[in-house]
């Protein structure tokens, strides 16, 4: 458990229910505690936050962290990046968490407040700077299983990290395994923001701000096959701000 001195981590979701579908609300359950239990091994003191209760009071619960995760979920509401709905493969829109959390991205990078993305945090992080998406991959894109029981959506493929990236000083390689289960990408890059990471179809993987301690990743380094030692860097970037450089 974290000492009771502990910098305070907000894991943030879109919701925390999801009853019209247990097997995904059963598996975004160990998702989520995969990526608590490495923040609270870290000594971080973790507040589990749902951004569907709305931006003001997101905005308030996450007012005196130190460090913000933005973790997986529903498609973005297509109306917050110009696009249409009716895709393939579309999800149910929570536009409520939606406008949360994008008002979250924005209010952590006026702060200097540190920030990992993932997967939908990833595409949260590109939308709020302007950034758009490519509403579906096809069904044989490979970064998705589909027909599969949820546990097995999850595909194992490679990333190309840019030489020199955090992304790539913190997992160690130019080339690394990821687990991901996505059917949508960033399409126009967000204001400020760097591709550190791609697919070898070229599909985004990773980015990062360029001045900004904001780092977003496609993937699920925290599903229980993914490489070891890859969510616990991830999340170790966070501490690489000390608090007394966050803005208050």
């Amino acid at each position: 458990m974290p000492a009771s001195g502990a910098r305070s981590l907000a894991v943030v979701e879109a919701t925390r229910f999801r009853g019209h579908d247990p097997a995904y609300h059963a598996y975004v359950q160990l998702l989520v505690g995969s990526v608590i239990a490495e923040a609270e091994a870290q000594a971080w003191r973790v507040n589990r936050l749902a951004a569907d209760e709305g931006r003001e009071l997101l905005l308030a619960r996450t007012e005196a962290a130190d460090a913000v995760v933005i973790v997986g979920g529903e498609d973005i509401a297509p109306r917050f990046y110009g696009g249409s709905t009716g895709y393939p493969h579309e999800s149910r829109h929570l536009e409520v968490a939606d406008d949360a959390q994008l008002a979250l991205v924005h209010r952590s990078i006026e702060r200097g407040v540190p920030l990992l993305g993932i997967c939908r945090g990833l595409q949260i992080v590109n939308v709020a700077l302007g950034g758009t998406l490519l509403q579906d991959l096809g069904d044989h894109a490979g970064h998705v299983n589909r027909g599969v029981p949820i546990p097995e959506v999850l595909t194992t493929h490679p990333v190309l990290l840019e030489e020199g990236s955090l992304a790539q000083r913190l997992l160690g390689g130019s080339v690394v395994d990821v687990r991901s289960a996505h059917h949508q990408a960033v399409d126009v890059v967000g204001e400020g923001l760097v591709v550190t990471g791609r697919a070898p179809d070229g599909h985004v993987e990773a980015i990062e701000h360029r001045d900004a301690p904001v780092l977003a990743v496609q993937w699920h380094p925290e599903d229980r096959l993914a490489p070891a030692g890859q969510l616990a860097a991830l999340l170790g970037a966070l501490s690489a701000v000390p608090a007394a450089a966050v803005a208050a």
